[in-house]
């Protein structure tokens, strides 16, 4: 049963193409993944379905009694707004005081879980991530006919994301959302919409099936492509051997071959190509020797020491606000730790990429903000331009000199990778790469940070990027311990489901005995005779002597 049909929609910014003719129909029960190279229109899609921004050509048709509700990329607060307020007043208004009481728990509920403790705070002195998960709550709150979200998981930590994942899975109603996180993606669509070249594919299925189904489709593509150049080439052969277009069969001929000849390929999405090379890397990296860091009385890191080697791959995980972007600042040496110290080699080239686009001058022009860092990269094959480099971030000369405040979202966190990795680093320190990277984007960065002949250390919230790059995780604990695990995140979740099982069941072996012990005890006179019996004992030796 059709819930909504976006049909022929098209947009355009200024001379740029985003959306040619998009149909997407969304059908009862559907949980859709939108995916797609960054500054494909994901986002804007969502936008003219939600009804937050109109499209230049085509129609939305739903029903009067559609209910929807949308998250978008960046939202927006009033600046003297209270947490519980923005989530509780914003919603559906309730009929009665019982309503009214239930639905006040469920808000409490939802921000708690989604980590918003403090319900009375202000917005304005919340860090964007809260404010992403405050704007969550609100939509989560309303029961809806279509869920529209843009980018759910940013900004959450892995815990709140397996939370989100089953509540997501048990909800009624359709979801719509955009998300770069393949795990969820895997575990709650049933359907993937793919934007490719201004058209858009659809998938009946999780990731790993879209996966199959698109590679089936591209080697159809090919396949037709390939028929089409064999005929194109036979018949301009008899083309050339002058051919007499007077019969009406030998003018169909010639017809079949025009139309062959104008007749498009199907495009091939270019591939972000890394081949940043990495500076040379001495014996001595980083070394940290007790460090401690603490604001107030919130300890984030206590007495924690580690040797980084050459080559090791790192992923720090644990709930947000708990300390991991702080340990990494320490490392790259941004911030001081309280006590202890950090040695860091001669030879230590440290490459950061940060959360929030290192404060990117968007009057600059692309071309401009890369040749801030190098005009030309070394790298395995040899001396590579800025200009040259852009392009195979997937900027080509067209954008170069295009202002970065012109560049979407996603392609402004591409630059910004790619100028960290023009300073060819030999340490490479990631905090939450995979906010606003497209999933294509992600899988290059993986590849290439499995060949980077250096060190990786990664915080990150996505559990299938943590899992392809990491051999070692840093496990916050909280009160600033740090728990040092060899393996990848699936390993480390699995042995720390295995302890806590082992934990659960010592518990429930305790409380048995305990309650064994409880029902075994002795009644009052039966202590009495317990307590005579050597008395008695001792009279019935002396009779029978």
């Amino acid at each position: 049963m059709h819930l909504l049909t976006a049909e022929n929609i098209t947009k355009a910014y200024s001379e740029k193409p985003l959306l040619k003719d998009i149909t997407l129909n969304i059908n009862v029960g559907d949980k859709i993944g939108l995916i797609g190279v960054n500054g494909t229109g994901k986002s804007t899609l969502l936008k003219i379905i939600a009804g937050a921004e109109t499209s230049d050509s085509g129609d939305i048709k739903t029903s009067n009694k559609t209910i929807i509700e949308y998250l978008p990329q960046d939202p927006d607060f009033s600046d003297d707004g209270i947490v519980f307020e923005e989530v509780f007043f914003k919603s559906v208004p309730r009929e009665n005081e019982e309503e009214e009481w239930m639905h006040e728990v469920k808000v409490k509920t939802i921000l708690s879980k989604l980590g918003i403790e403090n319900l009375t705070g202000k917005i304005s002195h919340l860090s964007g991530g809260q404010k992403k998960r405050i704007a969550l709550a609100r939509v989560l709150i309303n029961e809806c006919d279509l869920l529209i979200l843009d980018e759910p998981t940013n900004h959450l930590d892995n815990e709140t994301i397996q939370w989100l994942e089953k509540y997501l899975n048990n909800r009624k109603g359709s979801l719509l959302m955009v998300t770069h996180d393949r795990y969820f993606l895997e575990r709650v669509c049933n359907r993937i919409a793919e934007i490719d070249f201004g058209k858009i594919y659809n998938y009946e299925g999780n990731y790993e099936k879209f996966l199959e189904l698109k590679a089936d489709r591209e080697e159809r593509e090919r396949n037709t492509e390939r028929k089409r150049q064999s005929v194109l080439r036979k018949e301009l052969a008899w083309i050339q051997r002058g051919a007499r277009a007077r019969s009406t069969k030998q003018k169909a001929r010639i017809e079949r071959y025009e139309d062959l000849k104008v007749r498009k390929a199907p495009e091939e999405l270019d591939k972000v190509n890394i081949k940043a090379g990495a500076s040379r890397l001495g014996k001595k990296t980083i070394e940290l020797e007790n460090i401690s860091k603490s604001y107030g009385e919130n300890k984030l890191v206590d007495n924690f020491s580690y040797i980084l080697s050459r080559d090791d791959r790192i992923g720090i995980i644990g709930p947000n606000g708990i300390g991991k972007s702080t340990l990494l600042n320490i490392i790259s040496g941004k911030i001081e730790p309280d006590k202890g110290e950090v040695i860091t080699g001669e030879t230590v080239k440290v490459g950061y990429f940060g959360q929030g686009n290192a404060e990117m001058n968007e009057n600059l022009k692309v071309i401009e903000y890369i040749r801030e860092v190098a005009e030309y990269l070394p790298t395995p094959d040899g001396l590579v331009s800025a200009s040259q480099m852009l392009e195979e971030f997937l900027f080509p000369p067209s954008v170069q000199w295009t202002p970065i405040s012109k560049l979407s979202g996603g392609e402004k966190r591409r630059l910004y990778l790619l100028r960290v990795l023009m300073g060819a680093p030999n340490i490479i320190l990631l905090d939450e790469p995979t906010n606003d990277l497209d999933i294509q984007t992600l899988t290059i960065l993986e590849a290439y940070l499995e060949d980077f002949p250096g060190a990786v250390i990664a915080v990150s919230h996505d559990r299938y990027f943590v899992d392809r790059i990491t051999e070692k995780i840093f496990a916050f604990k909280g009160a600033g311990e740090i728990e040092i695990y060899y393996g990848n995140y699936s390993e480390y979740l699995e042995e720390k489901e295995e302890k806590e099982i082992k934990i659960k069941k010592e518990e429930a072996k305790e409380k048995t005995l305990n309650e064994r012990k409880k029902t075994s005890k002795l009644t009052y006179m039966e202590q009495k005779e317990f307590e005579e019996i050597d008395d008695k004992i001792i009279t019935l030796e002396e009779e029978i002597k």
